[in-house]
């Protein structure tokens, strides 16, 4: 049997991940806490989410940290940086690096030239 597809395309677009706002977090840590015992998995099932995401936000809830149930990597509220700074910060990246292999290779030389005194005191000891 052949396929109705092209071999290269894909059949289904890439789902997106879910994002949850503070509120929402809330509501639901809320309502899994006061679910009974035998009712807490069907809250989970029907909102589509694991045991793990409510021991999360139930964590940052305890620990008074609204702000740390959203997500900074997914957030839309997250501001995005101006070429200018993403430049200054590449480019200090840059140096810190560029810094810890001239220490480096400052100490090689300093071993590579004891070493050499070294060898030039036993070349003239053997003389």
């Amino acid at each position: 049997m052949t396929s109705t597809t092209p071999a290269g395309s894909d059949p289904a677009p890439r789902p997106k991940r879910r994002t949850f706002s503070p509120e929402y977090k809330l509501r639901i840590v809320a309502e899994y806490d006061a679910a009974p015992k035998n009712e807490k998995g069907a809250v989970l099932r029907r909102e589509r989410l694991y045991h793990s995401h409510v021991k999360e936000w139930r964590a940052a809830r305890d620990a008074g940290a609204l702000e740390k149930l959203v997500d900074k990597r997914t957030s839309p509220a997250r501001p995005k940086k101006s070429a200018a700074e993403a430049e200054n910060e590449k480019l200090r990246r840059q140096v810190e690096r560029l810094e810890r292999e001239l220490a480096r290779n400052k100490a090689a030389l300093e071993v590579m030239g004891k070493a050499s005194a070294l060898l030039e005191m036993i070349s003239e000891g053997a003389d």
